[in-house]
């Protein structure tokens, strides 16, 4: 078997070289999309958690809102004041003023 001249190995080499940079090259490219691609996805999700942490609280808020208003609802004030918008109920001492041109 005869040698391979050293001019052609020194180009087999550089040719091994540069595919290898290409590679290196593609791979670093992929890397970096990939990268960019985890930090937009990364700032999507904080953006969604802030978002949800914002709805809990103010379901929380309306939780509370709801419990202040199923207490009052239990009152007499607030039977009172249905009585008097739903039904127009009044008391004994109060006088209840009409128009005289009402509309019906």
């Amino acid at each position: 078997m005869g040698r391979v001249p050293a001019f052609q190995r020194k180009k087999h080499n550089k040719l091994s070289v540069l595919c290898i940079i290409i590679v290196m090259g593609m791979l670093l490219g992929v890397i970096a999309y990939d990268s960019f691609s985890l930090k937009i996805k990364e700032e999507q999700y904080i953006s969604r958690i802030d978002e949800l942490n914002r709805n809990i609280e103010a379901e929380k808020q309306r939780t509370e809102e709801l419990k202040e208003f199923e207490k009052y609802t239990k009152t007499r004030k607030y039977a009172e004041e249905v009585a008097e918008d739903k039904l127009g109920l009044v008391h004994d001492h109060e006088i209840v003023f009409k128009p005289e041109n009402e509309d019906k």
